[in-house]
């Protein structure tokens, strides 16, 4: 999966237990743009698969969360050094900033990004079964 698709949409929405209307609401889309995304319409933005990841990785609380990204994929400490997940101690939300170094590459580009992300233990970790 290299970006969320209609039916990654829907499933995550229910994992959320929220109504198009109240997702919608949260994402700061009208009911139509959301209905759209689920029907396979249009192609979800940047913006919104963003933050539906993140309301998704908030939900589970922190207790069920993994450890830091830089521990998993024990990135050494010259590397560390120049990665803003480190920089900012975001090791869980890794997958949330832009310019991250995974997979030995920086990673500037969101869509570019997603495809190492969403094969990623830190962010799969969080994400509903299929």
């Amino acid at each position: 999966m290299t970006r969320l698709k209609k039916d990654d949409f829907i499933r995550f929405r229910l994992k959320l237990n929220k109504t198009q209307k109240e997702l919608s609401e949260l994402l700061g889309l009208s009911l139509k743009t959301l209905q759209s995304y689920e029907q396979g319409w249009r192609h979800i933005p940047a913006h919104a698969e963003r933050q539906l990841l993140f309301l998704l990785s908030r939900s589970r609380g922190e207790g069920t969360a993994l450890k830091p990204c830089w521990t998993i994929k024990k990135c050494p400490p010259a590397r560390k050094k120049l990665c803003p997940a480190w920089e900012f101690q975001a090791g869980k939300l890794c997958w949330f900033i832009n310019g991250t170094i995974c997979e030995c590459a920086v990673q500037k580009d969101w869509r570019k990004k997603m495809e190492v992300c969403l094969k990623c233990d830190v962010l799969l970790s969080f994400l509903p079964d299929e």
